[in-house]
């Protein structure tokens, strides 16, 4: 008896110990994660485009849009557009308010969530047969980034913080202090709630107009006005705050994947969209 019994503690205690370290090593990984966000490690390089120093080079509209159209039927006919566009259109009211309050063009918003829109779904391809695509309604992030617009917490909370920091270079002016006031206490929770809210997309639609609006203020404080380049709106969007460095000759680029068999980058594919026929009656440029 006594051996069955010093049997029965041996291996509740190695089942106590493998617990343990179970726990350790999540703690590890999520430690490791939190550490990565606070200091951007996560945010994506990705690459340049192939067609980034012909976006610097031709600055005539006529010619963006004969060059976007060329491309732009590669991706217009898979299902994930066919869900996006439904999903846009639905929201079109949300994006033209988030416009009105942002400064930025509903078209320039819409062109900057797409990328990541595409991002999502070719990620979770099993969530878009069984849920998205029946739906017809956008992917919403939930790990790390979060809402339609793939915004991180930390980037949300620089949003927020350029809105009201005077001397920062992304300061956008008086106007723009309080749009993202907070209602409740808890700004954690409050700040979640905004991006994650899968029945109403505003604070997705006004954050990304806000960083595009605050990165466009940067630049032009610069003497380097990027208004019109919604390609590099984009990207500086896709990679972060950090790597927002104004210069003559910005590059298109950002994170890449793969549309239909064909390689795509964040900012590639936002000029795709902008200068593009799709969406002009409900977006115009």
């Amino acid at each position: 008896m006594n051996i069955n019994l010093n049997k029965e503690t041996k291996l509740k205690h190695r089942l106590f110990t493998i617990a343990v370290y179970l726990f350790a090593a999540i703690g590890l990984l999520f430690s490791g994660v939190f550490v990565a966000m606070h200091f951007n490690l996560l945010n994506v390089k990705g690459g340049i485009d192939s067609l980034s120093q012909y976006f610097n080079s031709t600055r005539d509209n006529a010619a963006r849009r004969n060059i976007a159209q060329q491309t732009v039927k590669y991706w217009t006919d898979t299902p994930d557009w066919q869900v996006m566009s439904i999903g846009f259109i639905k929201d079109k009211e949300l994006i033209i308010q988030a416009s009105d309050a942002s400064g930025v063009s509903p078209r320039t918003i819409v062109s900057t969530i797409i990328a990541e829109q595409f991002r999502f779904f070719n990620s979770n391809r099993e969530a878009f047969k069984k849920f998205f695509q029946p739906l017809q309604i956008l992917g919403n992030n939930t790990q790390f980034s979060y809402g339609i617009a793939g915004i991180k917490t930390d980037t949300a909370k620089m949003i927020e913080d350029n809105l009201k920091d005077v001397s920062s270079p992304y300061y956008p002016g008086p106007a723009y202090e309080h749009l993202l006031d907070f209602s409740t206490p808890n700004q954690d929770t409050e700040r979640m709630n905004r991006l994650t809210d899968t029945k109403n997309h505003y604070y997705s639609y006004l954050y990304t107009g806000l960083l595009l609006k605050e990165e466009m203020t940067q630049w032009q404080n610069a003497g380097y006005p990027i208004d019109n380049r919604p390609e590099i709106l984009a990207t500086l969007f896709n990679i972060g705050f950090l790597h927002s460095k104004p210069n003559a000759n910005p590059e298109t680029g950002g994170s890449t994947f793969d549309i239909n068999g064909r390689q795509y980058t964040f900012g590639g594919l936002a000029f795709d969209f902008y200068y593009s026929n799709q969406l002009l009656k409900e977006f115009p440029n």
